[in-house]
């Protein structure tokens, strides 16, 4: 099922997918993440969504043939105690526009779009723990970027380094609450 899931910074809405693009910051703090709202379960609880890379998008730099860029981005999985219980990684290459997965609307770029735009898609599944509690949070650990003229590493707090979309939940629903008995 679809999940419920609370973003500190939109990206936007995929003009091609129509999906929902959320950014992943970098951080500590469970509660400044993707929040990911866990029903009441009986079991485990199985976690997918897609993982991306970002990119800003230039047309100048595509035309130069300057564009090449290699990411590599991280992040965590964690508990409300910051208990982590699982890590993703997401490698994509972007050399022309064709490699940008979608497009975002509501920019100022030519059609609306926003010169930011995900790039790659890795589909990640993951089980959490029975006792996970109500709520998981997406956090940010570092971000690597290969470029022809050198290479930067990014890891400090509250830097956007990845995104995410398509959430998906699948676990078995906690069992109603017992009627209460007549006196």
């Amino acid at each position: 099922m679809q999940a419920e899931w609370r973003c500190r910074t939109e990206l936007g809405t995929g003009v091609t997918t129509g999906r929902r693009f959320c950014d992943v910051l970098t951080g500590n703090d469970p509660r400044e993440g993707v929040l990911v709202t866990i029903p009441p379960h009986r079991g485990p609880v199985t976690i997918s969504f897609d993982l991306h890379n970002r990119h800003t998008y230039s047309a100048e730099l595509v035309k130069l043939k300057q564009a090449y860029r290699k990411y590599t981005a991280t992040i965590g999985v964690l508990t409300m105690d910051n208990t982590l219980v699982d890590r993703a990684v997401v490698q994509s290459e972007f050399r022309t526009e064709k490699d940008l997965l979608d497009r975002i609307s509501g920019g100022a770029g030519p059609g609306g779009v926003k010169a930011v735009a995900p790039i790659g898609a890795e589909t990640i599944t993951m089980v959490l723990p029975d006792d996970v509690g109500d709520q998981v949070s997406f956090l940010g650990e570092k971000l690597s970027v290969m470029r022809p003229d050198g290479d930067d590493s990014y890891g400090g707090p509250g830097r956007p380094i990845a995104s995410i979309s398509n959430v998906m939940l699948e676990f078995r629903p906690a069992p109603p609450p017992k009627p209460k008995k007549k006196p």
